[in-house]
């Protein structure tokens, strides 16, 4: 028999280093191994139907966790069926509004105990108990990442209110909702080019070479800038076609694809946010992109003195998503249940 002596300080230390979310067949969850994250949980939300997030956010939790030790957990958007369904349309079909079927997020209960939420969400139409969990983490004071569509990831207003003001989560929250595609939309892709000012900054360590094949958004009005609240990163020069090395547009300016400011919740807490307008399942193959997202994830949690620029961002394991787009079928895009994308 094992003296008690040994047995319990055992016992507290699996206890200390397990994973703070059970496993379920309604989510995916990866352990942290070795690395600065040792001990913290980051959240990541797969629900959009464009850009595969399904597809790299079980990725990218596979790199916080693996390479930086990071306890990560990814919650989706799933049908009635509760199989991942990107296929789930936002809108009503006209004639059919009865037939609609609202959006659903198994586990969103796990955001109040988190430590970083990153959002990837487009349009979605979620029961008012679902977005009342997604506004208690964001009125808390914690960080928030949000990715591509997440800058218009709710159909409806959340029910959230500072001051008896309604608070838009894309340009209050984040500092800039979508309005538009600035390049041409799945004809276009991005060359990041970091901010010559903001060369030093943390987040930019390590960074470069960023390209996705996504197109550019537009966040702000023609003739205008990001809100003074913001501090661009990276801009995004449209370039000629949806390679690596096609020209930039020429007529077309580059526009800011990733940018960081603070949130003020009700209580007067000031919550880190970072926004990367960049980010669908096939950028996310760039490294510079990968690694801008990471170190973002330290630097929100004020973590930015362990930001290293040769840590590993590595792919772990196979990772080959499909392209984005609507048209599924084509596309190879079918419900499917959540353990297929561990």
């Amino acid at each position: 028999m094992i003296p008690l002596r040994i047995v319990a300080p055992l016992l507290l230390c699996a206890q200390t280093f397990a994973h703070p979310v059970p496993e379920s067949s309604e989510w995916l969850t990866y352990p942290g191994g070795d690395g600065p994250g040792k001990g913290r949980h980051i959240v990541l939300i797969a629900a959009d139907q464009e850009y595969r997030s399904e597809q790299s956010m079980p990725m990218m939790a596979k790199v916080l966790s693996a390479h930086h030790g990071f306890d990560c957990t990814v919650l989706f958007g799933v049908n009635e069926k509760g199989e991942v369904d990107s296929t789930m349309p936002v809108y009503p079909e006209k004639g059919k509004e009865s037939e609609f079927k609202a959006h659903h997020i198994p586990g969103l209960e796990h955001l109040a105990p988190t430590d970083l939420v990153i959002f990837f969400t487009r349009l979605l139409t979620l029961p008012m108990n679902e977005r009342e969990l997604i506004v208690k983490y964001i009125d808390s004071g914690k960080p928030i990442i949000a990715l591509r569509t997440a800058n218009h990831g709710f159909q409806a207003p959340l029910p959230y209110k500072i001051n008896g003001k309604q608070v838009n989560w894309g340009t209050d929250v984040l500092g800039g909702a979508f309005m538009g595609h600035h390049g041409r939309w799945h004809a276009d892709s991005t060359r990041g080019i970091i901010v010559e000012a903001q060369k030093h900054h943390p987040i930019l360590a390590g960074v470069s070479d960023i390209w996705g094949n996504s197109d550019v958004y537009r966040t702000y009005k023609e003739g205008t800038s990001l809100p003074a609240s913001c501090t661009a990163l990276v801009w995004g020069q449209p370039l000629m076609g949806r390679k690596h090395d096609d020209p930039p547009n020429p007529k077309l300016e580059a526009l800011p694809v990733a940018w960081i400011k603070n949130w003020k919740t009700n209580e007067g807490k000031i919550a880190r946010v970072f926004q990367s307008t960049m980010s669908s399942a096939t950028d996310l193959e760039s490294e510079g992109l990968r690694r801008l997202i990471i170190n973002a994830a330290y630097w929100s949690l004020t973590m930015e003195a362990a930001i290293r620029p040769d840590s590993s961002v590595d792919i772990v394991g196979a990772y080959k998503p499909l392209e984005s787009g609507f048209n599924y079928k084509e596309l190879g895009v079918t419900p499917k249940p959540v353990s297929a994308y561990r």
